[in-house]
């Protein structure tokens, strides 16, 4: 199966109901009125492009219909993917070598899957990859941890249950240069319900990494579960405040009919996605292009 094939396929549920009602609102408009901008803004708000979003696509569209005098529905559709195209676009991620990344989110989001899903990734890429257990504090995430790593391959550091995630860190970071690793992986807490004590965890972990690996490029994605809608733009917006984040890794995209939030996300926070997850395999972890993503959306 094509790249394009697998995302179309775990966009399945989204291009169902998205494309059905842009196909009705095709067939049900002769012209481009109020009407059918205010049918079409409910379309995007239900696949959860978001409020804001969808009145910046909504009145990009208008002024883009009548600057070209576009007055056929069909063709509307058209600039329509164009436009989305536009707001979810941006340069492609540099991974660097040598390169610590940070992986954070919250509990429940996929994180231990896509860590190991980008391991293998990078492995297969051929990358050198070391994956560190640094969320000591979810029981049996370290464990869970290992299983992704055997399956990737890479090498993991871990410690016991409850262990200082900094500490975890610095062995991390040692395994890392002794094995001239191109990137370290790190697993990080996923708790939200104390910001204060979150935003200190990740700065003790970058100043290890800072003192230790001072040649090391340190970035942080983060994981977002794509079902949960418009409260994965809340959990971006608590986190592009304690971290910088390069990006997001979007999960679960297979099982939601509401793909917009990808959209909402790049709007909303200046946060392009970086990678989406679209099933359990291994190799289920596809890198993110705009084009194909809203192509996959229209059908």
């Amino acid at each position: 199966m094509g790249l394009f094939d697998k995302i179309k396929n775990g966009m399945k549920r989204t291009r169902e109901v998205f494309s059905g009602r842009m196909d009705e609102l095709v067939e049900n408009y002769k012209e481009l009125d109020d009407d059918f901008y205010e049918d079409l803004t409910d379309i995007l708000i239900m696949a959860d492009v978001g409020m804001a979003t969808t009145e910046l696509a909504v009145n990009r569209l208008r002024e883009k219909c009548t600057r070209e005098k576009i007055g056929d529905p069909a063709r509307a559709k058209d600039a329509l993917k164009e436009i989305l195209v536009d707001i979810l676009k941006a340069e492609p991620m540099q991974l660097k070598s040598p390169m610590v990344l940070l992986i954070i989110g919250v509990n429940g989001v996929g994180k231990t899957t896509s860590i190991g899903k980008l391991a293998s990734r990078l492995k297969v890429m051929g990358r050198r990859v070391v994956i560190c257990a640094g969320d000591t504090f979810r029981a049996a995430a370290a464990d869970q941890l290992t299983v992704w790593a055997e399956r990737a391959n890479v090498p993991i550091v871990k410690q016991f249950e409850g262990a200082d995630p900094a500490s975890v860190v610095f062995d991390g970071v040692q395994a890392a240069k002794s094995r001239h690793a191109d990137v370290l992986i790190v697993d990080t807490a996923g708790r939200l319900h104390n910001k204060a004590h979150l935003m200190e965890e990740l700065r003790k972990i970058s100043r290890v990494v800072e003192r230790e690996f001072p040649e090391a490029a340190l970035g942080a994605l983060l994981v977002i579960d794509a079902t949960t809608g418009q409260n994965g733009l809340a959990q971006a917006k608590v986190f592009s405040e304690v971290a910088n984040l390069q990006g997001i890794v979007l999960t679960k995209l297979d099982g939601t009919a509401k793909g917009g939030i990808a959209i909402a996300i790049r709007n909303e926070l200046g946060l392009p996605v970086r990678y989406i997850g679209l099933g359990e395999q291994i190799d289920d972890m596809q890198p993110f292009d705009a084009k194909e993503f809203v192509d996959a959306i229209f059908g």
